[in-house]
């Protein structure tokens, strides 16, 4: 199964979101071999996490975006389960700080980037620049219309620099963000996820289709790919993703480094 080249939106291409299913599973059907699948690709990344640890000479870069709802969180939770946190550094991007906004967008970014031997998972990333911004009119159009070439010629510097970007679209549809948000409503666990500015940003639903497309469409490249995941069913969002990370991974293949020490006259020492 291999699900890369399935889901990645190729370079140049014009992305209309109406023409992928939130509810496609590839053919695969849910049950325990689904779930076996998940535990074998969670594991797997942990002993390649390990090994690019070891390496210390590339770095991975996952960015997950998506509408309210669409499962960034939940696929943190499930399909990162496995890695070591001391070399995975999750970051959440919201609203600037004053200190962020007294810099350029990029500047807050490039400070989260992951280390040599390092995964980074952005929640929210970069891309809020070219999202939220334009959605809000924030800044003019001739602002945040020049970060899309900001935001490649970024990319290229990091991948130029040994950095592997993956970014993750989690596609729902519009009904099943509006059955999300009321089961959170409705559990009074998740209550505090919710807020007044859920609602009012659902009404904004078809401009942050527009904008998504633009991202997917204008800044997906063979150095930095967008996938662009369906998410309605929150077990197959998980098995997508968490497959083409190990396919990356595998193909990077990370090599345990030669001893530094001659380890014949340590043994028994």
């Amino acid at each position: 199964m291999k699900l890369d080249k399935r889901f990645r939106v190729l370079p140049h291409t014009k992305v209309r979101l109406a023409d992928f299913d939130p509810d496609d599973t590839a053919g695969v059907s849910k049950g325990d071999k689904a779930h076996e699948k998940l535990e074998k690709n969670v594991e797997r990344m942990a002993d390649l996490e390990y090994r690019l640890y070891a390496e210390a000479r590339r770095s991975v870069l996952i960015v997950l975006q998506g509408m309210d709802a669409a499962g960034k969180d939940g696929t943190v939770r499930h399909v990162m389960t496995g890695l070591n946190p001391q070399n995975c550094r999750v970051r959440s991007f919201k609203v600037p700080s004053a200190e962020e906004a007294a810099h350029d967008f990029l500047w807050r970014i490039h400070k989260a980037m992951p280390a040599k031997g390092e995964i980074g998972i952005f929640n929210r990333s970069q891309y809020e620049d070219v999202l939220v911004v334009r959605v809000h009119e924030l800044v003019p159009k001739a602002v945040w219309s020049a970060r899309y070439d900001y935001i490649n010629t970024f990319e290229k510097m990091m991948s130029d620099n040994g950095v592997t970007i993956l970014k993750f679209f989690l596609h729902i549809s519009r009904k099943e963000q509006l059955a999300r948000l009321d089961a959170r409503i409705d559990d009074p666990t998740r209550n505090w996820k919710i807020s007044d500015a859920d609602f009012k940003e659902r009404k904004l639903w078809d401009d942050y289709v527009k904008a998504y497309e633009a991202v997917l469409s204008k800044c997906s490249t063979s150095y930095a790919p967008w996938f662009v995941i369906p998410a309605n069913k929150k077990w197959f969002r998980n098995l997508a993703v968490s497959q083409i990370i190990v396919e990356t991974l595998e193909r990077m293949d990370p090599k345990f480094p030669k001893p530094k020490v001659d380890l014949k006259k340590l043994k028994g020492k």
